[in-house]
């Protein structure tokens, strides 16, 4: 099972979702106007979360009149609507959970966005944060392949936690060697392979992996 989640962030950042179409898997979830955003996009989703505060009313009734199952929350709650979306996605045990329209609006609900990466990371799904320009996901110490890949120019690697130890990068322009990368270190920002492929190991902490185009 392949879940995308489908939030209410600025339209320019969200990317052409009938792409992630591509499976008879996968199921589509609308958060608050993301719900709307799918509509507009042509996909029916299958589940909407939220109070629903963002929308017109005719947006409203529009989701309505498409009769998928809501889930309606009070405005006032401990918790967002994409994190309560993501709860739920979790606990369907999927294969594969992507997050768009998190980011580039209001910055404290984009940096609470990408933490959810985190609370999914004990999870058996590759989950991951997509917009128009990057591609965010999180990983645990062990070694990974990176392909050259059209859409992306620029691989980046940002700590996630206090420290992370043995970073070795091989086939990038930048390479590295047994590091160590701290929180707040700028040290492997913007690299670029110089080969097909390229792979990145560490030995503890957690890594924010972002791929990104101009």
């Amino acid at each position: 099972m392949k879940i995308r989640i489908v939030a209410g962030g600025p339209p320019n950042l969200i990317p052409e979702l009938k792409v992630y179409n591509n499976s008879s898997d996968v199921i589509w979830i609308g958060v608050d106007r993301g719900t709307f955003v799918l509509l507009l996009q042509g996909i029916k989703p299958s589940y909407a979360f939220g109070d629903f505060d963002s929308v017109s009313e005719a947006e409203k009734n529009a989701i309505l009149q498409s009769h998928v199952t809501l889930n309606l929350y009070q405005s006032e709650k401990d918790y967002t609507d994409m994190e309560l979306a993501f709860n739920w996605a979790i606990a369907q045990d999927p294969d594969e959970i992507l997050l768009f329209g998190a980011t580039g609006g209001r910055l404290d609900h984009e940096m609470m966005n990408i933490q959810l990466l985190y609370k999914g990371l004990s999870s058996n799904a590759t989950i991951k944060v997509i917009d128009d320009k990057n591609e965010l996901s999180l990983k645990k110490p062990g070694t990974y392949t990176v392909n050259e890949n059209n859409s992306f120019s620029y691989f980046s690697f940002l700590a996630f936690n206090q420290e992370v130890t043995g970073i070795t990068l091989e086939g990038f322009k930048y390479p590295l060697k047994n590091a160590s990368l701290q929180i707040g270190s700028s040290l492997c920002i913007s690299n670029e392979l110089v080969k097909k492929s390229g792979t990145y190991s560490f030995a503890s902490g957690i890594i924010l992996m972002v791929k990104s185009r101009d």
